[in-house]
């Protein structure tokens, strides 16, 4: 039976995007079922409500701070649309490994960097301060060790002269566009047997 998969985003949803048009391409042997944010003004909900993929929105604020609340509404909007997979696109909350245990190394996220290098914020900026010559960006499972799951793939961006942060976010983006639905189409190909 072809996986269902939903895309957890927080701002504009561009990974979304190219998710959503892999699935229904012959790339992705996938449904793309429903986009939830934690931000209900994400501009990637209209985005989903244009592809025709149901959006939803889990505002994490109402929950003032309490995460295993906020997981637990997240956990049974994912039961109630039969989700297979979860792929963080842009996801800005951190999953505690309860939520991720019960998902059995069924989520996936992409980050912009060559993990294990530059977990966390601000990934471009610490590349260029630390004179490396490659930024990039990996798709990994999501477990409760904050961006330390077994990474799937990765692609290097090479730093040039006088990159500004914003200028290498920009290349690595291009790049994450091509490697999350790639890695996406393998991990359904092994999901699937």
């Amino acid at each position: 039976m072809t996986p269902r998969v939903a895309i957890l985003i927080s701002g504009g949803g561009s990974n979304m995007v190219t998710l959503v048009n892999a699935m229904r391409s012959d790339m992705i042997d996938a449904t793309p079922v429903v986009v939830i944010s934690n931000i209900p003004t994400a501009d990637g909900l209209q985005k989903a409500r244009d592809l025709q993929v149901h959006p939803h929105a889990i505002d994490h604020r109402d929950y003032n701070g309490d995460r295993v609340a906020f997981e637990t509404d997240l956990h049974k909007v994912l039961i109630k649309f039969n989700v297979d997979i979860v792929c963080l696109a842009g996801f800005m909350r951190i999953l505690t490994s309860d939520f991720t245990d019960k998902w059995g190394g069924r989520v996936l996220n992409i980050h912009p960097s060559l993990l294990p290098k530059y977990k966390g914020l601000h990934t471009h900026q610490r590349a260029i301060d630390a004179g490396d010559s490659h930024g990039g960006c990996s798709v990994h499972i999501v477990t409760g060790t904050l961006d330390g799951g077994p990474v799937l793939g990765q692609t290097p961006v090479p730093i040039v002269p006088n990159d500004s942060a914003d200028d290498l976010a920009a290349r690595v983006l291009v790049e994450e566009h091509k490697l999350y639905p790639a890695v996406l189409a393998d991990f359904v190909k092994r999901y699937e047997q």
